[in-house]
C-alpha cells in the first residue's frame, strides 16, 4: 500500500480509511444526510428570493411577500440546524477515528522488536503519533463530507439554474472548465507540494527531539553554533517547503475571484439586455442566478481547499499506515503462561546477528540452574547484553533454542514470559513523574506500603525519605533531578517490588559514586537472594561471589568457572582482566 507522488488520490488508501468509520455507521450515514439536506437548503433561499421579487414585490402584492419572507425564514432556520449538526458531527467522527488509529498505532509500536528503534527515529515515530494522525481527522471535519456536500449543492445549483433559463446557465458554465482545469492542476501541485511539507515536518521533529535530548552533549563540545547552523538549513527547508503551498494558493484564488465576477458581469449584461428588450426574463430570475453564481463559484473554489484537507490527511495516513504495516515486532505465537518459574535457563547453540552475515553470537550454550548467580564479562562487543535481549525476546534468534525451565521460550507468550524476567540497565529511564510511580510503573496491584517494605528491605528508604516529597517527589523527565547513581537505586527498587523469578543486571554499578555504590551492592545481595540471576559487569570486584563466570570474546564463550577458578588458569582471558583492573588501582 503506498500513495504515488503527484497522483490525485488514492482510493485504495481511503477505503483502508474508511473502515475506521464502521463503529460509528450511524454518525457516518447521519452526517452524509444533512450533506444532503444542505445542499436543497443552499438552493433553496435563491429560489424563496426570485419568487419573493417575482410574486410579491413586483406586483406589489404584500400577503405574499410577507409567505414567502417566512419561508425563507423557516429554510434559513433549517440550514443553520443542519449547518452546525453537520460541522459537530463531521468533527466527532474524525476524532472517534484518530483516536481508534492512535491507539492501534500505540500498541503496535508497543510491539516492535528492539531493532526497528535501533534504526528509526524517534521524533519520527513522535510525528506520525502526533501530528500526522490529527491531520487525518480533517479528512473527514473538512474533507470528505464538505467535498460531498459542495458537490451535491453545485449539481442542485446546474439543475435548478437549467430549469430557470438554460441560455442563462450556458453562459455560466462557458466559464466553468477554465475553473476546473485551473483546479485540477493546483490539486496535483498541492498534493507534491504536501508531500514535501510533511517531510520537512518529521525532519524538524526529528532534528530537535533529539538536540534537545543530546543538549548536554552539545553544550559539554561546544557545537552550539555548528548545530545552529544545521537547524536554520533545516529549518529553511521547512519553509521553502510552506511558501511553496502560499505560493500555489496565491496563484489560484485570484484566479477563481476573477473568473466568478466575469461570470456575474455576463449574466448582468445578457439578462439585462433582454429585460430592456421586453424577452420573457424576470428581474427575479436575474437576481436569483446573481445568487446562485455565488453558491456555484464557492464550493467551486473551496472544493480545492478541501482537496488539499484531503491530500494532506491521506499523505498523513499513508505515513501512519505504514508504521502500522510494519513487520518489525515479535511474534506472539506461544500458548503457555508461565507463573512463578523456578528459574533454570538453558542456552542451546544460539546463532544471533543484527545484520544479517554478520555474527554477534556464535554458538552459546550454557545452562543457569534455579536460585544462581552467574556474571558474564568481556571486552565490548562480546555479546553479553545480547544474551539478555535475546532471553527476554526483544530480539529473535537465528538459530538454536532458549529454554526457561525446560520450556522453549517461543511457546511461552510475550506478558508471561517478561512479567518473570526483571532487567536493570545501566542506563536508567525515568518518567517525568513521582518516584511511587517510576517505581511501580502505574501497576495497581503494588501498593505503596509494599513499596516502603522493600526500600527498607534493600537499603534505600532513608535515600528516598529524604528527598522533598519522599515517594511522591516528581524526578522530571528522565530523572534529571536525581544522580546517576539515585536513580540506579530506583531501578533497583523497581525490579525488586515487581518480583521476578530472573533478574538481571546489566553494567548496574559502572557508572555510580563511592557512596551509591555501596548502597548497590548492598541492594544486588538483596534482590539477587534466592532468585536465578545474571550479573554483566565490568568491575569485577562486584562478582567475585557469583556462582559461575562466563568470559565471552567476539560472540562465543572462551572461559567459564567461579572467581578463584578463573583465576587459576595461566594466560586465561579472566585472569589478565583482573590483573588489568587491581593493577589500576
Amino acid at each position: 500500500m503506498s500513495s504515488k507522488t503527484g497522483e490525485i488520490f488514492d482510493m485504495q488508501l481511503f477505503k483502508r480509511l474508511l473502515k475506521y468509520t464502521k463503529p460509528y455507521k450511524l454518525v457516518f450515514y447521519f452526517v452524509a444526510l444533512a450533506a444532503i439536506l444542505l445542499s436543497f437548503f443552499g438552493v433553496a433561499r435563491p429560489y424563496l428570493t426570485k419568487i419573493t421579487i417575482d410574486e410579491g414585490i413586483v406586483p406589489k402584492d404584500y400577503s405574499q411577500l410577507v409567505f414567502f419572507i417566512s419561508l425563507m425564514g423557516i429554510a434559513l432556520i433549517l440550514e443553520v440546524v443542519f449547518q452546525f449538526l453537520f460541522v459537530y458531527y463531521a468533527n466527532w467522527l474524525g476524532q472517534m477515528v484518530i483516536r481508534d488509529i492512535r491507539t492501534k498505532l500505540f500498541k503496535r509500536m508497543t510491539a516492535f522488536k528492539k531493532q526497528y528503534y535501533d534504526r528509526s527515529s524517534v521524533g519520527r515515530l513522535v510525528t506520525r503519533a502526533v501530528s500526522d494522525i490529527e491531520t487525518i481527522a480533517s479528512v473527514f471535519s473538512e474533507g470528505l463530507f464538505m467535498i460531498v456536500s459542495d458537490l451535491l449543492k453545485m449539481s442542485v445549483v446546474l439543475i435548478v439554474m437549467f430549469y430557470q433559463n438554460w441560455k442563462l446557465t450556458l453562459l455560466v458554465m462557458a466559464v466553468m472548465p477554465f475553473i476546473m482545469y485551473a483546479t485540477r492542476v493546483f490539486q496535483k501541485k498541492m498534493k507534491i507540494a504536501f508531500e514535501d511539507v510533511r517531510n520537512q515536518v518529521a525532519n524538524l521533529n526529528s532534528f530537535v527531539q533529539e538536540h534537545l535530548t543530546g543538549m548536554k552533549i552539545v553544550q559539554i563540545f561546544g557545537r552550539e553554533k555548528t548545530e545552529y547552523e544545521r537547524f536554520k538549513k533545516i529549518n529553511d527547508k521547512h519553509r521553502k517547503a510552506w511558501i511553496k503551498t502560499v505560493w500555489y494558493n496565491s496563484f489560484y484564488f485570484p484566479i477563481a475571484d476573477i473568473a466568478s465576477s466575469f461570470t456575474i458581469g455576463l449574466v448582468v449584461w445578457y439578462g439585462g439586455m433582454n429585460i430592456m428588450k421586453d424577452a420573457n426574463l424576470s428581474f427575479g430570475v436575474i437576481v436569483m442566478f446573481l445568487q446562485l453564481i455565488q453558491i456555484l463559484f464557492r464550493p467551486l473554489r473551496q472544493l480545492a481547499n478541501q482537496f488539499n484537507t484531503m491530500q494532506m490527511g491521506m499523505v498523513a495516513a499513508n505515513r501512519v499506515f505504514k508504521v502500522l504495516d510494519t513487520e518489525s515486532y515479535i511474534a506472539d505465537e506461544g500458548t503457555e503462561e508461565i507463573k512463578d518459574i523456578k528459574g533454570n535457563i538453558t542456552f542451546k547453540d544460539v546463532r544471533f546477528s543484527y545484520l544479517k552475515g554478520e555474527e554477534v553470537l556464535r554458538g552459546i550454550s550454557l545452562e543457569v540452574k534455579a536460585g544462581q548467580t552467574i556474571a558474564i564479562v568481556g571486552a565490548t562487543g562480546a555479546g553479553k547484553s545480547t544474551i539478555i535481549n535475546l532471553l527476554s525476546r526483544f530480539y529473535e534468534i537465528d538459530e538454536g533454542e532458549i529454554l526457561v525451565d525446560g520450556v522453549n521460550i517461543k511457546d511461552i507468550t510475550l506478558a508471561s514470559l517478561r512479567e518473570e524476567i526483571a532487567v536493570v540497565l545501566q542506563d536508567v529511564f525515568l518518567f517525568a513523574d513521582s518516584i511511587l510511580n517510576n517505581i511501580t510503573l502505574n501497576n495497581p496491584e503494588i501498593t505503596r506500603e509494599e513499596v516502603i517494605e522493600s526500600a527498607k528491605k534493600i537499603g534505600v528508604h532513608d535515600f528516598i525519605s529524604s528527598l522533598p516529597g519522599g515517594y511522591d517527589y516528581n524526578v522530571k523527565e528522565r530523572g534529571v533531578m536525581l544522580s546517576s547513581g539515585q536513580r540506579q537505586l530506583i531501578s533497583f527498587l523497581r525490579a525488586y517490588v515487581s518480583k521476578p523469578s530472573i533478574l538481571i543486571l546489566d553494567e548496574a554499578t559502572s557508572s555510580v559514586d563511592t557512596n551509591s555504590e555501596l548502597l548497590i551492592q548492598q541492594a544486588t545481595e538483596k534482590i539477587t537472594e534466592g532468585r536465578t540471576s545474571i550479573i554483566i559487569a565490568h568491575r569485577l570486584a562486584t562478582i567475585k561471589k557469583a556462582d559461575n563466570i562466563i568470559v565471552m570474546e567476539k560472540g562465543k564463550i572462551v572461559e567459564q568457572g567461579t572467581h578463584y577458578e578463573l583465576l587459576k588458569k595461566e594466560g586465561g582471558y579472566y585472569k589478565k582482566l583482573h590483573e588489568v583492573q587491581f593493577a589500576s588501582v
